[in-house]
């Protein structure tokens, strides 16, 4: 058994999630424990040891301990070859990749990784408990608009959960940037977005920029995945958002103030989140488990606001959302485990892009 107490913590955030919105129209009831293995029910994925459940990331030993590196992206196998300053073989990297790590410590793994922009670090050998993020006044969310910039799962998961608790929930996405998610698992975006509204906007023209400031303007609640200044060069301010009153849900690799980055794999690996084999080399533990930790806890949080109505920047650091769950002793060896379960989507999702004219014109935005 991993250590620390992650399911719990999911139950736990869960049940949060139900007392709060238990006297409004939309009560929320989903079991967080099973929520962290809930992409597994859809794509059949079981646990793989050293390769993560999806497949895209290994654990790989280093000179001094072991790491956890990720290759999703298109451009992540030349990135590779960039960190070890060596031509590999785009086909299969791993090989050349994992001579090098043997090579050189942890510590230089990381902060070549994070230069290059690649989702890399090393596994902490004795994690450190953090303290958790707590709620504030618990609110109701029904009928408030949220403007959601994520990709892929937390952010997602965040944004379903709102909706599931009555907001109207609007994805926004750019052109040449639509979320990556879209080329998974049909029926596990259909889960994480059903009933959700699709607004595709170009920051690059000027229409496009003015359409996505007075949509932040207008928003109760912002869900956004990504280094700070990715947003910012859209001319968008987390700081002047939040000062007019807005809750603005930041998801981060390892905080705002770090330029790290990293997949739902790499970061619970690297933050210490792992099963130990019998020659106690480290193994996976679930199926990108940071992403759908970090998804309960950002809804939670959403979900309360300070007392006197102000708004509020959550910066919630995925690997400081695992380390919070983290233990030193590991739970006890359960008579079953769980088999995976689908949840039912809770309306169609809409296309790419399909609401753009009608929702903005609905908030008094002209466009274009």
């Amino acid at each position: 058994m991993p250590p620390g107490r992650a399911a719990t913590v999911a139950r736990e955030l869960a049940s949060w999630i139900a007392e709060v919105t238990a006297d409004g129209p939309h009560p929320v009831r989903v079991d967080g424990a099973r929520l962290l293995s809930e992409r597994a029910a859809f794509t059949g994925h079981r646990r793989r040891g050293r390769i993560s459940v999806g497949g895209s990331c290994r654990l790989l030993p280093t000179a001094d301990g072991w790491a956890a590196v990720s290759c999703a992206r298109p451009d992540d196998p030349s990135l590779l070859g960039a960190l070890i300053s060596a031509n590999i073989d785009e086909a299969d990297p791993w090989p050349a990749v994992g001579d090098w790590l043997r090579a050189h410590p942890g510590a230089e793994v990381g902060e070549r990784a994070e230069l290059l922009g690649i989702a890399a670090a090393p596994v902490q050998a004795d994690p450190i408990p953090t303290p958790p993020l707590e709620p504030l006044t618990p609110r109701a969310v029904d009928g408030l608009l949220v403007v959601d910039f994520s990709a892929l799962w937390a952010g997602p998961l965040c944004a379903h959960l709102l909706g599931l608790a009555g907001a109207r929930v609007v994805k926004v996405e750019t052109p040449s940037r639509p979320d990556g998610a879209r080329r998974g698992n049909a029926d596990f975006y259909a889960l994480l977005h059903g009933g959700h509204y699709s607004v595709v906007l170009d920051p690059g023209a000027e229409d496009g920029r003015r359409a996505l400031a007075e949509l932040v303007d207008r928003a109760d609640i912002v869900i956004e995945a990504s280094r700070p200044r990715a947003l910012e060069r859209f001319g968008l301010s987390a700081d002047a958002t939040v000062a007019d009153g807005t809750t603005w849900i930041s998801i981060t690799a390892d905080g705002r103030a770090s330029g790290r980055i990293g997949f739902g794999d790499d970061i619970a690996a690297a933050a210490g989140l792992v099963a130990r084999d019998t020659d106690d080399s480290p193994l996976f533990v679930g199926d990108a488990i940071a992403d759908p930790l970090t998804g309960l806890t950002a809804a939670a949080l959403a979900l309360s606001a300070p007392a006197d109505g102000s708004g509020k920047l959550w910066d919630i650091s995925m690997s400081a959302v695992v380390a919070s769950t983290l233990t030193a002793e590991g739970g006890s060896v359960p008579d079953a485990v769980a088999v995976p379960e689908r949840r039912t989507a809770r309306g169609p999702v809409a296309e790419f892009g399909e609401n753009t004219t009608d929702i903005l014109r609905g908030l008094g935005i002209r466009y274009p």
